[in-house]
């Protein structure tokens, strides 16, 4: 193999994973190179919330009074008794390795975050944005967005939010800085292509193959290989492993179009013979998993990004997407023009603190006394309309003038996305449902079946009552020309499943063993239920210092 970089650790991915994993090897003493495909680093990390679930007794959670401790995270995240309002476990199928280390180093890594440049809001840990953090004790913190230009919108926050809000912009920026100065070597626009090993399916990790404007560059890893590369939510056929329902129509995924989770790191680790791990957790209705959407003709509708013309990612995005303050001011069609559910409902749940009231640790009872509530928007979104196919095809927003007035919205670019095809208008019932021509919709919607459902949902407005899916007195008929279809199919999230890892988050194969110089964390790993960037950035730490610690290859 004719080398054309190398170091010690190699990271691919430059995202809340592979910064920590870079900083702890480099500063462990190892030469690190860190590779991402995109232009700019942070993946979807940088885009998220920045609500970081780091618990276990961390010096937040005692400056509030509240107790916590590794023994009590590890004891939340694995009990099997916690389940959700659809009788979907949180915790149950967790890696119990795993999720020791984790609780072991979630206090050291906040620690460690603050130490790297990291500010969190000075308020106590809540629950805000928190899935699956575990019942005993507040764990949500919150990464304040500082100075930093906003991805999204191309500029900072408002001043205001500088220190009390939340973004993934300050965990990343302070990080990337960490690595600069560290002495880590980035390479953006470097796609990793495929994994080097010694034989196909035995013998050491060396390196990496990646291509780079058309060239394939090689880089050799003397240490070990980390895997950061952010999960499968984008890839097609990868995540229709755990749900064939998620076909093609899935495509405003959280944090596209800047960056996608292709799966690229799970397939080159699978080719060289990784096993996959905790895939329960991807398939388990709890969480984030897939969301309803809650803007409208836009094909990025997730509820917690909206893209801005000062974005610099905006001409990929498109729309602004039109936010969707009251479900009463429209109705929720398939491609087949029929309702399918009541769209006031809401999603899949997560366990937080006090999620379960009267918790006992392992008891049934936990279970016993949940109200049990299996009907779901999301399932009946992804029903589909019975023409033998999968996935639940796309879905609409129908709406009329009135409710354009109510809510407030601008029906015109930048806001809605007519030119790719996610919003349409007509002067009548039957010549929007014409004028609906989308590369995912797999059938022409049926004039007369949007006319009978619009005219049936206005009898239901008249009566005050909506007999086929309970929708809490019907408020609004849709009669006001022009009328309004815009986009509105649910978005998938989190990536909940990915390779197995042991708890040095070493790779391991099908038959149970460690892949030599292979090392993997955050959402390309399995075998951990939680949302968040807590996973990400623990097991980075995690992996680097594995990884700088480990022999190198001769």
């Amino acid at each position: 193999m004719n080398w054309d970089k190398e170091a010690d650790v190699v990271v691919i991915g430059a995202g809340a994973t592979g910064l920590p994993a870079a900083i702890q090897a480099r500063e462990d003493g190892a030469p690190v190179i860190v590779i991402d495909a995109n232009w700019d680093v942070g993946g979807h990390a940088i885009l998220s919330g920045g609500n970081v679930p780091l618990g276990g007794g961390t010096s937040a959670q005692k400056k509030h009074g509240i107790v916590d401790s590794p023994d009590l995270l590890f004891s939340d995240l694995t009990d099997w008794s916690v389940v959700e309002s659809n009788g979907f476990p949180d915790y149950r199928y967790n890696d119990r390795e795993i999720i020791r280390a984790f609780a072991d180093q979630s206090a050291p890594t906040y620690e460690w975050l603050v130490a790297h440049g990291v500010v969190f809001g000075d308020r106590s840990p809540d629950n805000r944005g928190a899935g699956a953090t575990g019942n005993s004790a507040l764990r949500e913190n919150h990464v304040a967005p500082m100075d930093w230009p906003l991805m999204q919108t191309g500029k900072p926050a408002a001043p205001e939010m500088r220190t009390m809000g939340s973004s993934g912009v300050g965990l990343i920026r302070p990080l990337e800085a960490a690595a600069r100065k560290a002495g880590v070597q980035i390479l953006l626009q470097h796609r990793m292509t495929s994994l080097v090993r010694e034989n196909p399916t035995a013998g050491r990790v060396l390196g990496i193959s990646a291509s780079n404007e058309g060239k394939t560059v090689s880089i050799r890893a003397r240490k070990g290989v980390i895997i950061a590369t952010g999960g499968h939510a984008s890839n097609v056929n990868f995540r229709r492993m755990f749900d064939p329902r998620l076909t093609e129509e899935y495509c405003g995924v959280a944090g596209e179009p800047y960056t996608s989770q292709d799966a690229s790191g799970e397939i080159a680790a699978m080719a060289i013979g990784a096993s996959l791990w905790g895939l329960f957790n991807q398939t388990g209705e709890f969480g984030s998993g897939i969301t309803k959407p809650n803007k409208v003709g836009t094909q990025y509708g997730y509820v917690n990004l909206t893209w801005l013309p000062s974005s610099p990612v905006f001409p990929r995005a498109r729309a602004i997407g039109l936010p969707v303050r009251d479900w009463q001011d429209l109705i929720l069609v398939n491609q087949a023009g029929v309702r399918f559910y009541d769209e006031t409902k809401g999603q899949f749940t997560s366990n937080r603190y006090n999620g379960v009231s009267n918790y006992v640790p392992g008891s049934y009872l936990n279970a016993a006394n949940i109200k049990y509530a299996p009907a779901n928007f999301l399932n009946a979104a992804l029903a589909g309309t019975g023409d033998g196919t999968n996935g639940g095809g796309p879905i609409w927003a129908i709406f009329d003038h009135e409710a354009v007035i109510r809510e407030g919205w601008t029906v015109a670019p930048p806001h809605v996305d007519r030119e790719a095809g996610f919003f349409f208008s007509g002067d009548t019932i039957a010549e929007l449902a014409r004028n609906i021509v989308n590369k995912y919709q797999r059938k022409p919607m049926p004039a007369a079946a949007l006319e009978q459902t619009v005219a049936k949902y206005n009898s239901y407005v008249d009566a005050g009552k909506d007999p086929d899916f309970g929708k809490p007195g019907p408020q609004y008929k849709i009669q006001t020309p022009p009328f309004y279809a815009g986009w509105a199919t649910p978005v998938p999230h989190d990536t909940r499943a990915g390779l197995r890892i042991n708890a040095k988050c070493e790779v391991i194969d099908l038959n149970g063993n460690v892949i030599p110089g292979l090392y993997c964390g955050g959402e390309s790993a399995g075998g951990f239920s939680q949302h968040g960037l807590a996973r990400c950035t623990v097991q980075g730490r995690i992996a680097g210092k594995n990884a700088a610690r480990a022999e190198s290859e001769r």
